[in-house]
């Protein structure tokens, strides 16, 4: 019984882990879009490529320019974007850029 319990968990866990709203986070991306390209892959070398990552990274990453924690580089441009968004926004917007394949 516990093998079939854990199983199961295991065969769900992928569909438990976003709940974001891709069409949601592609809609909030308009912004980002000026900087990381409209499709999430920039034409200017110093802005990195969205289209694809890895959306824990992506969370991660803005939820550090809002709280400050991540600085240097470009966050000076970054840190006022992502104070901007909400939780809610972050998701989806990683939930989107992590779907472009």
């Amino acid at each position: 019984m516990k093998k079939l319990l854990l199983a199961s968990l295991i065969l769900t866990l992928p569909t438990m882990v976003s709940a974001a709203d891709i069409e949601a986070g592609k809609a909030k991306s308009v912004v980002c879009a000026a900087c990381h390209g409209a499709d999430g892959v920039s034409a200017v070398p110093i802005y990195p490529n969205l289209k694809g990552q890895q959306e824990a990274y992506l969370v991660s990453s803005l939820k550090a320019y809002k709280s400050g924690q991540r600085q240097g580089g470009m966050s000076a441009i970054m840190q006022p974007q992502a104070s901007m968004l909400s939780d809610t926004d972050i998701a989806n917007i990683a939930a989107y850029y992590s779907s472009l394949k």
